[in-house]
């Protein structure tokens, strides 16, 4: 029982160590893509950040797998031991070991973000009894997730080379989800439902604002979760109003104290994903709860 136990903590301390380093790797794919971006974006002409331009630029000599870890201050190339995640950044007190600057706090929140999203994921798989190829799939869509997460969060853009990929991960969970049911027809109707409650519903914003309401990026990230939580139509619904109701408790402070106006963009990105998890870890338990409270049953 003892060395069950034992085993069963090794395992969560290796998660968590893990979601640290794919946590670093999601801070430093962030500011890489960022770095193409501008790039892209002058190359077409279209209005950029100079001077963020130019800060990032050096990121981009090679390509976004293969370019160096460098000081946005300084420029100089990261060694290994700079890039030791959160430890690097508590043994130099959030400044660069070379400048002296201060590097801020966006690294390791995204490290300690990944690292808790990690066990989460992992604990959820192992209470579920999910297949071990299936928890791995789950923990690269995370992956993806925090990406998006922190890239919205920052620039209110959800970058395509990641939203494809997350989309196409999501496939394959609803692919594995399809072969689990015993009733393919109202599998796919909940399919259907999610999908458009996630992804149709913003499809149909995007038109009539032409784009000024929400971006299409919101759209395909829609999809992605539609597909994840394809196999209750109800955990789609409760994510959306999740989404809603957080961006409400963050923005109604900033309207009444007049910090933010209501022409103020707010990301939507990052609430989506942050109603996505409450609900594929909690969400079947909440409708539940609701269902026999309100004495009816879906």
């Amino acid at each position: 029982m003892i060395l069950l136990m034992d085993i069963t903590i090794t395992w969560y301390v290796f998660i968590a160590i893990l979601g640290l380093l794919m946590g670093s790797f999601a801070g430093a794919t962030v500011w890489r893509i960022r770095a193409y971006q501008l790039k892209e974006d002058k190359k077409l002409g279209e209005e950029y950040d100079k001077k963020e331009f130019e800060q990032l630029k050096k990121l981009t000599k090679h390509s976004v797998a293969s370019d160096r870890s460098r000081c946005l201050h300084c420029n100089h190339v990261l060694e290994w031991h700079d890039l030791v995640p959160l430890v690097s950044w508590l043994r130099t007190g959030g400044k660069c070991a070379y400048c002296k600057k201060s590097i801020g706090v966006f690294e390791p929140i995204i490290e300690v973000a990944a690292a808790v999203l990690f066990v989460a994921v992992y604990h959820f798989s192992v209470t579920m009894s999910y297949p071990l190829a299936v928890t791995i799939l789950l923990l690269v869509i995370s992956l993806g997730m925090v990406i998006l997460f922190f890239y919205d969060q920052k620039w209110l853009l959800l970058p395509n080379s990641v939203m494809w990929s997350v989309i196409g991960l999501s496939a394959v969970w609803w692919v594995w989800l399809l072969m689990q049911t015993n009733d393919v027809g109202a599998f796919i109707i909940s399919t259907v439902i999610s999908i458009a409650t996630l992804s149709g519903l913003y499809l149909l914003l995007w038109t009539v604002s032409k784009g000024m309401w929400v971006g299409f990026g919101d759209v395909k990230l829609g999809l992605a979760l539609g597909l994840l939580l394809a196999a209750d139509w109800r955990l789609a619904l409760l994510t959306l109003f999740l989404a809603n109701l957080i961006g409400t408790i963050i923005v109604l402070p900033g309207l009444l104290s007049k910090k933010i106006s209501r022409r103020s963009q707010v990301p939507f990105g990052p609430l989506l994903i942050a109603g996505f998890y409450l609900s594929f870890f909690f969400g079947t338990t909440v409708v539940d709860w609701y269902t026999r409270l309100a004495g009816y049953g879906f």
